[in-house]
């Protein structure tokens, strides 16, 4: 059999039709016409030079004071996302406000904000600039892609699938948090930087009043799910209505701040150290007090048994006096033998 090499010419236009690219084979004996005719390949045009009419574009940028974990995760997120920018960090003395002016500058529509407090606190916003909604959360769990260690992988630049919990659709705040998660990680079709394939699943999931971002890989063979990474979780503080503030909308009664939850650690610790010293004064107090002296001793009665109830009788009555029979004294042994002997 000879072999052929397939010629394809460049990128085509806007509006054209596909192209018919013939085979070069390599031999002595040129093919017939029928086996050109054959051979001829149609190449169609890319997917990524159509129109583009969804132009989201998110800002993902942190402020001063992230650790390592943050920027990873960072990082991850602008992969899995290509539609994505990336900024300088903010100051921590700037107004949250600003952040409107620094997307419209980047040309962005929506956020992603990471606020450090106490470089150990992290909070997300995910915002819609200018006009909101915006949503604060304290991110939890946080564990970044190579962290993990994972064997499943995607291409770089894919679209994702979004799969939502059904309780998204029970309740009006999960309702809007889902449209402004779906506007935000969901990659815009025909963007230039996005690949036309589907092979990874992002999964939003509602468990203990908290939201559980993981994200999956597809495999080809029988449809089957593999973890990539990264996955973290979301426990919702408060709604607002305008972008990075404004009247709020819904706020979480079963959030607990993290300074909160720390201080009643340490008074639970603290109450079981005071608890132990209680049991320890109580101890010396009791070998302090002198215990009282023991004159008896309880334990002679041990061994005493009752016995049985007897009768007492009263003589008023002296006794009858009785004769005693004398007994006959044995004689001696010689005089034994002198009557044996007679």
């Amino acid at each position: 059999m000879s072999a052929f090499r397939r010629k394809r010419g460049k990128g085509l236009p806007v509006g054209q039709n596909a192209k018919k690219a013939k085979t070069a084979y390599d031999g002595d004996n040129p093919p017939a016409d029928n086996q050109e005719e054959k051979d001829e390949i149609s190449i169609p045009p890319p997917v990524s030079k159509d129109k583009w009419i969804n132009k989201e574009r998110v800002l993902i940028f942190s402020s001063r004071g992230i650790d390592f974990r943050t920027r990873h995760l960072m990082q991850d997120l602008r992969g899995i996302m290509p539609h994505s920018k990336a900024d300088t960090k903010m100051d921590r003395k700037d107004k949250l406000f600003v952040i409107n002016e620094v997307c419209e500058i980047k040309n962005c529509n929506k956020c992603l904000f990471f606020e450090a407090k106490k470089k150990q606190d992290l909070y997300m916003w995910i915002s819609s600039t200018p006009n909101g909604p915006s949503a604060k959360f304290l991110v939890q769990n946080i564990h970044t892609l190579a962290e993990l260690k994972m064997t499943g992988n995607c291409l770089k630049g894919s679209r994702p699938l979004l799969s939502f919990d059904p309780a998204f659709d029970k309740q009006a705040h999960y309702a809007l948090l889902k449209e402004l998660f779906i506007q935000t990680f969901s990659t815009p079709r025909y963007h230039p930087q996005s690949q036309p394939f589907v092979d990874h699943v992002l999964t939003f999931t509602i468990v203990d009043n908290r939201i559980w971002f993981r994200n999956y890989q597809i495999i080809e063979e029988d449809a089957a799910l593999v973890e990539i990474g990264p996955r973290f979780v979301l426990n919702l503080i408060k709604m607002f209505k305008g972008s990075f503030g404004g009247p709020t909308l819904y706020e979480n009664a079963f959030f607990k701040s993290p300074n909160r939850h720390r201080r009643e650690i340490r008074m639970a610790a603290a109450a079981r150290v005071r608890e132990k010293q209680l049991v320890k004064d109580l101890m010396k107090t009791e070998k302090a007090t002198p215990k009282p002296e023991i004159i008896t001793d309880v334990t002679d009665e041990v061994f005493d048994t009752p016995g049985p109830k007897r009768i007492l009788k009263i003589h008023t009555e002296p006794p009858e006096f009785q004769k005693r029979k004398r007994k006959k004294k044995n004689p001696p042994p010689k005089t034994r033998k002198k009557m044996a002997r007679r």
